[in-house]
Parts: structure tokens; sequence; C-alpha cells
């Protein structure tokens, strides 16, 4: 009776040590076709809930900071602010008189939001408050459909002109970077390099994201309209929009993990992660297990 109660005080504590050190995370979808955005978990793809934010307006591309969800509503020409752990509206018009918002991407309080329209420019904003720092931050981009940030540095994809830009996140100083890619939805960085996924060729490609010299034209191939990008760990997510669904690929060599990951969702656009760690267990707790294993140990040894 005594090495059974020892032996299982041992694989609780065993137990408690990989739980104290793991992390749960969860994975946001903005689908365009229903107006919604839907939770999964990220380690396994299970759904959580597929209608945690509903009501939206061509939801076109989502950022997180802290419990706040940000979502640009292209059609509906707002950003609105949720809360990442229920989905409920904080503000749905947190930021309005947007020119068909295509991405957003946050840096420490300050909210970037990109003008698709005919404005052209890319906006600063408060994050806490949605105040306007500069709603003319950058002008003269052509077409800029997402963003991504670095640092200081702040990527503009330019979709209609295949490009990238290249700016200062400060100053807004700044201008072409790269060129040669087609119809560049989403941008995502992974240390130096930088994905870009390619609607109009159906890839990912990687890119320096210092130099902009072109590290893998063909990263990732064979995607039916890909979209939204997002990184956990070593795993890079995408939203194939025509296909509707989410892949998940090897970062470093885009190698296919599952690249059904995720199926059955209406036009996938926007991609966010949320990682949560495991609350830790208390120091008596650990104490005592661990006291709990030596004994078993030793128990074991006399026992041999």
């Amino acid at each position: 009776m005594k090495s059974r109660v020892l032996a299982g005080l041992f694989l609780s504590a065993i137990a408690l040590c990989i739980l104290s050190n793991s992390a749960r995370a969860q994975l946001y979808v903005s689908q365009q076709g229903n107006g919604t955005v839907a939770e999964y978990d990220a380690a396994t793809g299970a759904l959580i809930n597929s209608t945690f934010v509903t009501g939206l307006n061509n939801p076109f591309s989502l950022a997180l900071s802290g419990n706040d969800l940000f979502v640009a509503e292209f059609s509906g020409n707002r950003v609105g602010e949720y809360d990442a752990t229920t989905g409920a509206a904080v503000n749905a018009n947190f930021i309005t008189g947007l020119s068909s918002p295509a991405a957003v991407a946050l840096s420490g309080n300050n909210l970037f939001v990109t003008n698709y329209g005919a404005v052209g420019t890319v906006g600063k904003y408060n994050a806490t408050t949605g105040a306007a720092i500069n709603a003319s931050f950058i002008t003269g981009t052509n077409f800029p459909v997402s963003l991504a940030l670095l640092g200081n540095d702040l990527f503009v994809g330019n979709n209609f002109v295949g490009s990238v830009s290249k700016f200062d996140a400060t100053t807004g100083a700044g201008g072409p970077f790269f060129g040669g890619v087609s119809n560049p939805l989403k941008l995502a960085l992974f240390g130096n390099n930088l994905f870009v996924s390619e609607s109009g060729a159906a890839r990912v490609s990687e890119w320096n994201a210092t130099t902009g010299a072109l590290i893998n034209p063909t990263f990732i191939t064979g995607l039916s309209g890909p979209n939204g990008l997002a990184i956990l760990g070593n795993s890079l997510f995408v939203a194939s929009n025509g296909s509707g669904t989410v892949g998940e690929y090897d970062a470093i060599t885009g190698a296919p993990i599952n690249p059904n990951f995720i199926t059955g969702l209406s036009q996938p656009a926007g991609l966010a992660l949320q990682v949560q760690a495991v609350p830790e267990p208390s120091t008596w707790a650990v104490s005592a297990l661990c006291f709990a294993t030596l004994l078993f140990r030793r128990f074991s040894r006399r026992s041999a």
C-alpha cells in the first residue's frame, strides 16, 4: 500500500512539473464570409467558440494586446475592441471614420491602422483610448493591406503594386523596401525573417527583414488565397481564404505539419494568437511533492 501511495505522489510530482512549465494558447480567426471571429485551441486545432465575436462587417485583420483583441472591419470602416477572454465588446467603435482599414499592428501603446481606400495612409492611434496620435502618420502608400513590426521597423505591404515598404515606427520616415510580391495580404516576422502571404501567387515567401533580400520565394506553395499569418514557437499558421482552412507549417523549413489544421472556415482572413501560461503551483506544494519523490526513491532502493 505504501509503495502505491508513494508511486502516486511521484507521478503527481512529474505531472506538476510538466504543467508548471507549459502554456495554453488560443488561435483567433476572423472570417470574412460570416462576419465572425472564431476561437480555437492552438495546440490541437479544436474549436473553442465558433461565434467568439459576431456581427462584424468584413473582419480582415486582428491584433492582440494583453486582454484586448482589435478587429479591423474592412467594410465597416472601423476598428473594434473586444475582450480576448470573453469576446464581449469593449468598444465596437474604438476607431471610426477610416477608409477600408485592412491591417492593424501594435507597438507598446501605439496602434497602427492602414487605410486601404483612396487615402492610402497608415494612421497611428492610442491603443488605450483610440484617440488619433497622427491619422496620417504615413502617406503615399499604395493600397496598404498589411502591417508587421520588428522593433522600431514598421513594414507595410502594398497590394496592387506588389511591394513591401519599411518605415520608422517613431517618425514615419521610410519608403520602398522590396518588390516582386503578388498581393501581399499579410506579413509576419520570425526572428529576422519576414514572411509574406502572396495571395496572387498562392504561396508564402521568405525575406530578410534587415536587407530586404529574398531568402525563399516558395517557402510554402500550393495554397488557396493565402491570407492571415501567425507564429507560435516554430509553427507558422497560414489562413487560406479560398479553401477555408488554416494550415500549420514548420517556420524554419516551410514543411507542412498539418495543412488542414483547421477546416470548414468561411473565408478566413486574420489570425491572432493569445498565449497564457498555466499558473505555477505554490512553493509549499512543490516542496511537498519533491519530498514525496525523495521518499519514494529511498523506499524503492530499500525494497529492491
